[in-house]
């Protein structure tokens, strides 16, 4: 779900940075949406931590209620404890979790989300469910790109420059200079 940091002017709907008025990457606004490029702003920080696929499901699973770590853990297929731990205090340092402690022996630590997270859910769940209700279109959409994008086999037995004309002739060029 992250986008890659060299990429992050593809989000803000920029091809390249702009020296003019009105839409670039240099902070000022976009002129379609009035907002500054997600590169440059706080937002970017808080559209990583929500749109990490590990924070995708605790807040999923949060909006069923309130959670113990176990709970989650067991919960959420794939994730470790160590990357609950440290996708929960995020959560909760940015403010879309609370972390309860019960003082009982053994000590008890509930998880739920915070009236702020509670307005992220829905956002979530149309995420979720979009995801859900796309699987087979996308994974058709791959396999018809894997199928285009495929090596030739037959490439794997050819010497080098053999099957391609582009690089028979730029072999040849390099084999007249020497």
């Amino acid at each position: 779900m992250r986008a890659d940091a060299n990429a992050s002017h593809l989000v803000a709907g920029a091809a390249a940075p702009s020296s003019g008025a009105g839409g670039g990457l240099r902070g000022l606004p976009d002129t379609s949406t009035g907002r500054p490029p997600l590169s440059g702003c706080r937002a970017r920080a808080i559209l990583d931590r929500v749109g990490d696929k590990w924070s995708v499901f605790v807040i999923d699973r949060l909006g069923q209620g309130s959670h113990r770590f176990s709970e989650l853990r067991r919960g959420i297929d794939g994730i470790t404890g160590r990357m609950l731990t440290v996708t929960l205090r995020g959560l909760e340092r940015d403010g879309l979790v609370s972390r309860t402690i019960h003082p009982v022996i053994p000590p008890r630590v509930d998880y739920e989300l915070t009236p702020m997270g509670l307005t992220l859910l829905k956002t979530i769940e149309q995420l979720i469910d979009w995801a859900d209700s796309h699987v087979a279109d996308i994974h058709a959409a791959q396999t018809a790109y894997d199928a285009r994008h495929a090596p030739d086999p037959l490439d794997a037995l050819e010497p080098p420059g053999q099957g391609d004309p582009e690089i028979a002739a730029c072999e040849a060029a390099e084999s007249a200079c020497d």
